[in-house]
């Protein structure tokens, strides 16, 4: 009798590798993640998972990629299919895409936003890029107000030449396309959105506040007439 092999009985290894470590996470955290686990749950042995991923890291890379990849993927959607083109109303539909995403998938967030694994060190020539990809459509969108006309500029600041170098230095990872201000407003519009979303997927929200969307979407409305005026 012959034995199937191995790429019959999972056509998609390397996916479905992927797709238990995410369910262990869910179970038990990202630091609790064991490539043995994984095989043991598969069904198959370990050297086999050794042949995609050798190493716990080279895994939690992957996930962290294709988990950057995703939200920017959704927040790339978001801007193909807008309610209107006016920058304030693209800014309002992406932060409530982006919190459409933590909330349906709360793992992936968790390990790309949340407390860093202690014994991991991600690799920058890999995870920079797909981080870069997961917030560019924001920066898009704020350059998009700031052609328009429409960023407030006069309400912000004064922009020190410490924080001017530092968002110099960013530029040179956006082609140096963009401006030092849309740079600054799009980190700091992240923040406030990033905040929100980790109260609630943690938990740490009063009991009254029984619908959490309602402050997320005043909030972003918040934003939209602070930073616009729109």
């Amino acid at each position: 009798m012959v034995r199937p092999t191995l790429k019959k009985q999972i056509p998609n290894l390397q996916e479905a590798i992927k797709e238990t470590a995410w369910k262990q996470a869910a179970e038990l955290g990202a630091s609790a993640l064991s490539l043995r686990a994984i095989a043991r749950e598969l069904k198959i042995t370990a050297p086999a998972i050794y042949n995609y991923f050798p190493s716990r890291d080279h895994l939690v890379t992957a996930l962290i990629v294709d988990a950057y990849t995703s939200l920017g993927d959704s927040q790339k959607f978001t801007l193909e299919n807008p309610p209107k083109k006016d920058g304030g109303t693209l800014l309002f539909a992406l932060g409530i895409a982006y919190r459409d995403w933590a909330i349906q998938y709360p793992q992936r967030y968790q390990l790309i936003f949340g407390t860093p694994l202690s014994d991991y060190v991600a690799p920058e020539d890999t995870t920079i890029p797909a981080a870069a990809w997961a917030l560019l459509p924001l920066i898009e969108t704020v350059q998009v107000l700031y052609d328009e006309g429409n960023l407030r500029l006069d309400r912000f600041a004064k922009l020190s030449a410490k924080l001017k170098s530092m968002l110099e230095t960013w530029k040179q990872f956006t082609g140096n396309t963009i401006e030092t201000e849309v740079l600054y407003t799009a980190y700091v519009v992240w923040s406030r959105v990033h905040g929100l979303v980790m109260l609630e997927l943690g938990g740490q929200l009063p009991s009254f506040f029984t619908d959490p969307g309602e402050i997320f979407r005043r909030e972003i409305a918040t934003m939209v007439n602070q930073y616009t005026g729109q």
